[in-house]
């Protein structure tokens, strides 16, 4: 999960953008009137986010109540009751959005993150994240994925290097891009991507230990995993859906990466209700 102050500025910004200088329509309900309120799932989902909009709760009004009756990652019904809240009904309603904004989206991603790792289950692959997330809720799409079982790549540009066909290009040829990596960044984690099985066995030649085979139909990915022999973790990653997923699993990758679980992402639909 992403640390204390990292949840605390995206709820900062969110309630920025939401609240700005006040609730008009909150400031109508008299400021003595307090409330319980019911947090409510409509469908079957994989929750993520509570730290996010206990957050959001805590900004508004600190005096509000929550009591989350799941945890995340836990697996939702239909009308699961997921949190009771206590408290200022005008606070309430001015966190409701914000609060809700988060809860649907990360829950969203680890819905979606779960039915991929569901669709592979018993294969012993890995279901991988990418960088095609929402701006600046990047940390906290990651940690929804890993609610709905997957794992984590590379959080940016600056904790691994992935080596893509343009800085092949640019760098002139993969053994050259590759020496140039392990001498800048020794010890780094690299990766390089490659488009043909000529290129994956000149990057085996020249010591690549992760290679990421992009859009390899399935016999040119059970080729791959063939002249592979193990000597590199193997990632297939381009064109991945639902209905394909198992089967590029069971060619013998290592990883399969998919960016719609971040991008393509379906909001999960929670309702909060005054309860009396």
């Amino acid at each position: 999960m992403p640390d204390r102050e990292r949840i605390r500025e995206d709820v900062r910004r969110a309630l920025a953008e939401d609240v700005g200088g006040g609730d008009l329509t909150a400031a109508l309900i008299p400021a003595g009137n307090q409330v319980r309120a019911e947090l409510i799932c409509r469908q079957r989902a994989i929750l993520s986010g509570v730290a996010w909009v206990d957050e959001v709760f805590r900004q508004t009004d600190s005096a509000i109540e929550l009591q989350w009756h799941l945890s995340d990652g836990d697996s939702l019904q239909e009308n699961s009751l997921v949190c009771t809240m206590r408290g200022s009904a005008a606070s309430i309603l001015t966190a409701e959005r914000t609060g809700l904004n988060f809860l649907q989206t990360l829950s969203g991603t680890a819905t979606h993150t779960a039915r991929y790792v569901e669709a592979v289950q018993g294969i012993g692959v890995n279901i991988l994240d990418t960088r095609k997330t929402l701006p600046g809720l990047r940390r906290a799409q990651k940690y929804a994925v890993t609610c709905g079982g997957g794992v984590n790549h590379r959080i940016g540009l600056y904790d691994a290097i992935l080596i893509k066909e343009n800085h092949i290009a640019a760098a002139g040829s993969i053994p050259a891009v590759l020496e140039q990596a392990r001498r800048l960044h020794p010890g780094m984690p690299i990766e390089i991507e490659v488009e043909n099985l000529d290129e994956l066995e000149t990057a085996l030649r020249a010591g690549a230990r992760r290679v990421l085979l992009d859009n390899f139909g399935l016999q040119q990915l059970r080729e791959a995993v063939a002249l592979n022999q193990g000597r590199a973790r193997l990632e297939a990653s381009g064109g991945v859906d639902l209905q394909r997923v198992r089967a590029i699993a069971e060619t013998g990758v290592d990883d399969i990466s998919i960016g719609a679980l971040t991008k393509d992402l379906q909001a999960v639909d929670f309702s909060l209700l005054f309860a009396d």
